[in-house]
């Protein structure tokens, strides 16, 4: 009877070990929030565009700006996917143009090299993925 009773409390252990192990994996990645996101990119210009102070005041409040109204259309289920991506085109672009008037023309520049290498970043990012699922496609 002792031994039966070890056996069922390893398994009862595996057992929740196991349903632990599968929560964590269904927990999603929580986003950050619009403030978080206008803060975190506000910090990263300031350091690589070397902004003034009241430039930095200037660029956190269209960050902010524009993170908002990001969220809010990305929780809107009323749009559909084409629309969404339409509007973060349109908000990209919006803080292109209003950081026009706040950055020198050599801080624009690197402003937008730096856009321009992020693009090229993720589109690597994309081909890889689809290289890798091409290849998943081909080993079946």
């Amino acid at each position: 009877m002792k031994k039966n009773t070890g056996f069922m409390m390893v398994l009862f252990l595996l057992a929740a070990l196991a349903g632990q192990a599968q929560e964590t994996a269904r927990v999603k990645k929580e986003r950050w929030d619009a403030a978080s996101k206008a803060d975190k990119l506000s910090d990263k210009l300031y350091r690589e565009l070397n902004l003034t102070k009241e430039q930095n005041q200037q660029i956190h409040a269209i960050n902010d700006d524009i993170a908002r109204r990001r969220d809010d259309a990305r929780r809107d289920t009323t749009l559909s996917v084409r629309r969404k991506m339409q509007l973060r085109q349109q908000l990209d672009a919006e803080r292109s143009n209003r950081f026009k008037t706040v950055l020198t023309p050599a801080q624009y520049k690197r402003w937008n090299d730096w856009q321009l290498q992020k693009k090229e970043q993720l589109e690597a990012k994309m081909d890889r993925k689809q290289d890798k699922k091409l290849a998943r496609k081909a080993n079946r």
